[in-house]
């Protein structure tokens, strides 16, 4: 019987092979859209999932609580050792400080090779690898990193570093300044973890015992992470953490600073710290690919019930030969089940393809193969049974329940398959989805744009960022500035920690004027020389710019410093003194720099001071006019390899550098580009199967009205406007949605463009010229149709 089942229903698909392939190709597209999206929150959701005690390890995050709460998921160097010897909470506790873009060199190698490892690297201590699973190689896991200057790297940095060599003992220097000998390999860290770095550096070779007794100091890279004991509770430690501020702050310092601990699984999502990508946005990206699945089926269901009329004799004879309805509807869910597997396997090749594509897009590597996990072969039976009896359910239905006699004698009604109110739903639910899409694309488009073009305070076009090499020489520097100002084509050269926009920030306190007591806020601390303004093109509103120096003595601050202040007047901090960085740096104010963001669009404006100091000097910035690019290019590098040739010259364009504050956000706009793009195509599948339908139901009608002599443009009319209501009715239910989820995500943005209604015109409109191309191809069919067969349908 199932052989029989099969046999027919490849009978009746070959027979109607239009409709079988416009049933293929829709509900690959759904089903190759669920598996990409299913492979991709699966990644995501995988992430530092695989460590054995993950739901013990934590990390420390710090909080400040002022006029605005701050976060940062770095911590003061100190709070490690007092929350290890102050409680008795965790098994164990390891600092974290990681540095990036290092140059690593191979001392004694023949050519002395050089690297530029872009993810840099990390100095551990040495029960971060108690904490977290990361399996030695080679090395003794009881001694390793325990002593200064001691080094573990992955077999890929092994591999590259020393080809076929063993890497133990080998000696590695660190940007041309430390030696650290190699005592272990680590095998490769996985795609799916949030440490990036490869190269791993013993703590105690970290200089710096002013830091270890600093609190008030917070670098984003310096982390604190824990792994609690197996009996104390997250709320444990948390009320604990609490009591660090109270002893280790005073002068109502103890108020602002809190400490938090973040869980390991939480890292990868937590935007409001260092995550990568919001867990709401694969919630998002969930329910799409759910809802393209759903419009992938009800295109089936339109198609295979506009078909119902041509198979009703069909039904008909086999009930008289004594077909029973439950067996003429498992031979419809026969010929489902045979186009939903050639449609799954057309989805599994999309999807393949398009893979590769994705990967580069996200920088990530994602899988759809079968066998090397449990998950997606599950994923997809699941997907391919749901699709069989969602799709195939309610035309087997319909079909299975026609009347011998009336389908024999061609009298089946509208009633009978379902009438054209379900399919009207259906295809309003279709472009209610592929609206609240379009609603999504234009307005994180326009976002995108907005914060390319709105003015940020300073100048970002035509400059390019060249590193400095640690540690700084001073005459060096000066030599590489004062050679580049030489070139043609260069108009101002600035030394400096970082560009005025970065996501390396260092906030710490601040005491203004003398007074006893830091401030309840905190300053964002920037180092420049006195071409830092000129070079980006940023304008004082008071005093005058800083002179040049070596080392701090004079302040530059903006506009927000002196809003916090409750000041009224930019004029009225020149000349004063201020002291940040726990005393450590101090000095006098000399001008008021205008407002400028120093982060991306999704935070506020800080309170900045900008002040010279040759030892933090880690960049060069060149703002070049513009002509000749190449050239001058060329000429930068032969002088910065003339000025380091000990070093691998690199360097990055200014506005590229920011428009990587939002790369998630431009691959969140890409991927619901594509697949607003899938739904609108569903969604015309969706109403060419209704319009189909109309077709065969207004034959007759159409036979007559041209008879009585309708033209071409009325007969087309009969099914533009019934195309017309649906969208509006769409429309009126899509808008209010996407104003409401579109207003979620703009909420993560400090500065954001209004939602104005010309975006809901624009998508209508899109949505129309769409649809009317769909609809203009089957109802021009009918229209075309001679009346003579029109009439003579019965």
């Amino acid at each position: 019987m199932l052989k029989n089942y099969f046999k027919i229903a490849w009978r009746n698909i070959s027979k109607h092979r239009p409709f079988a392939l416009i049933n293929v190709f829709g509900l690959s597209l759904g089903i190759s859209c669920a598996l990409l999206i299913f492979a991709l929150v699966n990644y995501h959701l995988s992430f530092d999932t695989f460590h054995i005690n993950k739901d013990r390890i934590y990390r420390i995050t710090t909080e400040w609580h002022d006029d605005l709460i701050s976060r940062s998921p770095g911590a003061p160097r100190p709070l490690a050792k007092a929350f290890e010897n102050d409680f008795d909470l965790a098994e164990k506790v390891a600092r974290f400080v990681s540095y990036g873009n290092t140059l690593v060199s191979l001392p004694g190698s023949p050519d002395n090779k050089k690297f530029q490892e872009e993810d840099g690297i990390a100095y551990v201590e040495p029960a971060f690898l108690s904490i977290f699973d990361y399996p030695l190689l080679q090395g003794n896991p009881k001694t390793v990193l325990q002593q200064a200057n001691e080094a573990l790297i992955t077999e890929r940095i092994a591999k590259k570093y020393f080809r076929n060599e063993n890497p133990i003992g080998k000696v590695l220097k660190i940007n041309n300044e430390a030696d650290y000998v190699v005592k272990g390999i680590l095998r490769n860290l996985p795609a799916n973890t949030d440490i990036k770095q490869e190269i791993f550096l013993s703590f105690h070779s970290l200089n710096g015992t002013d830091e270890d007794k600093n609190w008030y100091g917070v670098y984003r890279g310096s982390k604190c992470y824990v792994l609690l004991n197996k009996h104390v509770s997250y709320q444990q430690a948390v009320a604990a953490l609490t009591a660090l501020p109270k002893k280790y702050y005073e002068g109502g310092q103890e108020k602002v600073w809190k400490f938090n601990l973040q869980p390991l699984t939480d890292i990868h999502f937590n935007t409001a710290f260092d995550g990568y990508i919001n867990r709401s946005y694969l919630w998002a990206l969930s329910f799409i690919g759910l809802l393209l699945l759903l419009t992938a089926c009800i295109n089936f269901t339109n198609l295979a019930t506009a078909q119902a009329m041509n198979r009703a004799k069909e039904v008909g004879i086999r009930k008289v030969l004594g077909s029973k309805r439950k067996q003429l509807f498992w031979q419809f869910i026969a010929e489902t089940t045979v186009i939903t597997l050639f449609a799954a396997i057309v989805a599994y090749g999309i999807a393949l393809t398009t893979l590769p594509i994705i990967n580069r897009l996200l920088q990530s590597e994602i899988h759809v193969t079968l066998f090397t996990s449990w998950q997606m072969p599950l994923f997809i039976g699941v997907v391919i049974l749901s699709v069989i009896f969602l799709a195939g359910s309610y035309p087997g239905l319909v079909l299975a329940g026609f009347k011998p006699i009336r389908a024999l004698q061609s009298k089946i009604s509208q009633k009978e398959i379902g009438g054209l109110s379900l399919r009207r739903i259906l295809v309003i639910g279709q472009f209610t989805i592929s609206q609240v899409l379009i609603i999504g694309i234009i307005i994180i488009a326009s976002q995108m744009r907005y914060a390319q073009e709105a003015d940020l305070g300073f100048d970002k076009e035509a400059i390019v960022n060249v590193p400095i090499p640690l540690p700084g020489d001073a005459t060096k520097m000066k030599t590489l500035k004062n050679r580049l100002e030489q070139i043609n084509g260069i108009r101002h050269v600035t030394l400096n920690f970082r560009p005025p926009a970065t996501s390396s920030n260092s906030t710490t306190g601040v005491k203004y004027d003398n007074r006893p007591e830091t401030e309840t806020w905190k300053i964002n601390m920037k180092f420049g020389d006195e071409n830092y303004l000129s070079t980006f093109d940023i304008p004082l509103v008071a005093g005058r710019n800083v002179l040049p120096s070596d080392t701090i003595r004079e302040f530059l601050v903006n506009e927000t410093f002196v809003k916090k202040l409750n000041l009224s007047n930019a004029a009225d901090v020149v000349g004063k003194k201020i002291a940040v960085n726990g005393d450590g740096y101090k000095g006098v104010i000399v001008g008021v720099m205008k407002d400028f963001y120093n982060q991306s669009f999704h935070a506020e404006k800080e309170a900045i001071c900008l002040m010279t100091w040759t030892a933090y000097y880690f960049n060069c910035s060149i703002k070049l006019d513009g002509k000749q690019m190449s050239q001058v290019m060329s000429s930068v590098e032969q002088i910065w390899s003339d000025t380091y040739p000990e070093y691998v010259y690199s360097y990055d364009f200014f506005d590229d550098a920011i428009a990587e504050f939002y790369e998630v956000d431009h691959i969140i706009l890409r991927l619901v580009q594509g697949f607003g793009f899938i739904a609108i195509l569903i969604g015309c599948l969706g109403l060419y199967g209704l319009i189909s339908f109309m077709a065969l139901h207004k034959t007759k009608e159409i036979g007559v009205r041209k008879v009585l002599g309708a033209s071409i443009p009325h007969i087309l009319w009969i099914f533009g406007k019934e195309f017309t209501k649906l969208l509006l009715i769409a429309f009126i239910i899509a808008a209010p949605m996407a104003w409401w989820g579109m207003g979620r995500y703009l909420q993560d943005f400090s500065y954001r463009i209004p939602i104005s209604w010309e975006i809901f015109i624009s998508a209508i409109g899109i949505t129309f010229i769409v649809a009317s191309s769909t609809v203009a191809y089957r109802s021009y069919k009918a229209a075309i149709a001679k009346p003579i067969k029109s009439l003579r349908t019965e």
